[in-house]
């Protein structure tokens, strides 16, 4: 059977006892999980701090126990899923000192199912990607007591469309960030002294990410009502139409986005959403980056859906 293995580290700012006691306290696994966020009426149920069970539409089913623990140094666990399929893996969490405080690292250990043999590398890929969101989330939790990352479900609406000047550009993933930020200001900074452009109307569109292959293509735009008479050469006119969307609202700092990303992605691989394959699907923003507080920033992802 393919075997899969998964390890991602964080430092964070909080004591290491702190640290410790969330992971090695299944309890405590409610307000930062990376998977429960994204499905809120997972029912789970959790016995004396090690065993830990759930039920829920989009997360499946299963448990896990911990097995053994070293206090502030490691706790192992087993992991049993049931659904959407069976599989078993052995989870461990290690946290150890280290010069930007407590360096955690979350290890798993799996295997796939045989007919699945062809989708190892995306598996790891995306789970490696869960256990980035859930680091965070922990890290928030153990510094502030509580995560910066709020999901809310706005359902299904029209939008109006709109015509807007862009930047269009490939990247690497990891790259993405200080990618889009560049974009961004230069937009509106051309935007916020040129009449007729809506700047509190930006739209990010993504045309390609692959995070197996770690590459991502994307337009950030800035819709206009009257198009200007001269246009700078390296933006270039785009327009997107009016369709039916479901939007999921996210709150919180851009580092924690990718929670509203996949659970839309799960909603659409649980058939929860029938989205149009040929639409893109696009971002828009509620508030400024420049005069929002990161925990206040509002961020909408759109998809076109039938």
């Amino acid at each position: 059977m393919p075997l899969m293995k998964i390890v991602r580290t964080k430092h964070i700012n909080a004591p290491i006892d702190k640290v410790y006691g969330i992971v090695s306290d299944l309890g405590q696994w409610r307000a930062w999980s990376p998977w429960l966020i994204m499905d809120p009426k997972t029912e789970v149920k959790v016995k004396d701090r090690k065993d830990y069970s759930w039920e829920g539409p989009r997360t499946g089913s299963g448990n896990m126990q911990i097995v053994n623990e070293g206090i502030n140094q490691f706790v192992d666990y087993n992991l049993n899923f049931l659904k959407p399929w069976k599989s078993k893996a052995k989870v461990r969490m290690e946290v150890e000192e280290s010069n930007g405080g407590p360096k955690l690292s979350w290890m798993m250990d799996s295997t796939l199912p045989w007919f699945m043999f062809w989708m190892k590398k995306m598996m790891e890929t995306y789970v490696g990607m869960d256990y980035d969101r859930g680091l965070n989330l922990l890290k928030d939790y153990a510094e502030d007591g509580k995560v910066h990352s709020q999901l809310n479900f706005l359902g299904e609406s029209q939008y109006p469309g709109c015509n807007y000047i862009y930047i269009r550009t490939s990247s690497t993933i990891s790259d993405m960030p200080k990618n889009m930020k560049k974009n961004f200001e230069d937009l509106m900074a051309y935007a916020h002294n040129t009449e007729g452009m809506r700047p509190e109307k930006a739209i990010c569109i993504y045309h390609k990410f692959d995070a197996v292959k770690d590459i991502c293509d994307y337009t950030a735009g800035v819709p206009y009502d009257n198009l200007p008479d001269e246009l700078p050469s390296h933006y270039q006119l785009g327009k997107q139409d009016a369709v039916k969307i479901y939007t999921l609202e996210h709150i919180g700092p851009y580092e924690h986005l990718g929670n509203a990303w996949s659970t839309l992605q799960t909603m659409i691989r649980s058939k929860e959403l029938k989205i149009v394959k040929n639409y893109h699907p696009f971002e828009t923003y509620g508030n400024s980056p420049k005069d929002t507080h990161p925990h206040e920033l509002v961020t909408r992802v759109h998809f076109a859906v039938k």
